[in-house]
């Protein structure tokens, strides 16, 4: 099996179809939604940007970061910083700048991260984001424990003409939906680029990479910069829509839950990512809900539902929610007889 079939980077037709529907959806749901649900889905959408960033880095170049929330948090604290007292601050330049902000940061901090491996790497990018975190937890000058509010949705008027307003559930809706699938067309993209397949040998075979003459250093830093400029998009629209930004969101839990996410839908094909943050946030409110059982409150206990589930999917569909539609897929095309 080649590595772009193990890795499922090649999507079954079963797959396709399976994604072209979850889109017309998302396409259709703010016209029959209520707001509650509006918001819980542009909510996914975001997590699932956070995860696609993440997955370029652990599902193609094969690096697992343990301190990736660090720059989605960023780029939220970048935006409450820009964001005056009194009045919106403007979209087209905001965003771009809280961009920049994660991006800068993953490119310090990777020059001194990707010059390590496996678990030493894990280990300093879990430990630069808890000094990240804790730059931010401890200062009351940057908000401290009790974050930061927003008070104003960006501004997204250009010479006095408004072509749309984020203050609008529906609008900040299909904005995020835009944003989603921009990022991933550019990612889809990329991992068949040049650049995107040197990733994939260098999680492959780094030593034969560098053999061959590829500067992997180089490669790992720009990936490792692309991703944490990517999860500060993610960031910025979290402090969108929900006006409020903490230094939880830079910790080690964030981190924790997009890997989960990647892990949940499938590595290295992107849309695993979006379906695994879409899985994800879903699990989380179907376990959370979980009713008391005589003396047991199981939505109390919601940290270990979402662990066993973890686990049981690891160990039955290794390749998550898509590894899992595309057997099914091959199963059925295998049972239909020659005569249907």
């Amino acid at each position: 099996m080649s590595t772009a079939k193990a890795n499922l980077e090649i999507l079954p037709r079963g797959v396709q179809v399976t994604l072209a529907l979850g889109l017309v959806a998302l396409l259709a749901f703010p016209f029959t939604g209520t707001d509650y649900y509006i918001q819980m889905l542009t909510r996914m959408m975001i997590m699932a940007i956070f995860a696609m960033s993440l997955d370029l880095l652990q599902g193609v170049t094969g690096l697992v970061s343990l301190g990736h929330a660090a720059y989605f948090g960023l780029a939220g604290y970048a935006l409450a910083f820009l964001m005056p007292q009194g009045e919106p601050a403007s979209l087209w330049w905001t965003l771009p700048a809280a961009v920049l902000a994660s991006g800068l940061a993953a490119l310090i901090i990777g020059f001194f991260v990707v010059r390590t491996h496996g678990i030493y790497f894990i280990m300093v990018t879990m430990a630069f984001a808890q000094m990240v975190f804790y730059l931010f937890f401890d200062n009351r000058a940057l908000g401290g424990s009790d974050g930061l509010y927003i008070n104003f949705k960006p501004d997204a008027s250009v010479a006095g003409w408004v072509p749309f307003d984020l203050d609008s559930k529906r609008t900040m809706y299909f904005f995020t939906l835009g944003a989603m699938l921009a990022v991933y067309v550019f990612l889809r993209r990329l991992l068949w680029s040049p650049f995107g397949r040197a990733l994939a040998g260098i999680r492959v075979n780094e030593h034969r990479m560098r053999a061959m003459g590829f500067g992997t250093f180089g490669y790992k830093l720009a990936a490792f910069t692309l991703a944490g400029s990517l999860a500060g998009l993610a960031g910025y629209l979290w402090g969108t829509q929900t006006g409020y930004i903490n230094p939880e969101l830079m910790g080690f839990q964030m981190s924790a839950h997009a890997i989960m996410m990647v892990i949940l839908g499938g590595m290295g094909n992107f849309a695993g990512a979006i379906v695994g943050a879409f899985a994800f946030e879903y699990l989380l409110h179907v376990f959370k809900d979980l009713p008391q059982l005589g003396s047991v409150n199981l939505g109390k206990h919601w940290q270990l539902w979402m662990g066993l589930f973890i686990v049981l999917l690891v160990t039955f569909a290794p390749r998550g929610l898509l590894g899992l539609v595309e057997r099914f897929g091959k199963g059925r095309k295998g049972g239909e007889s020659p005569h249907e």
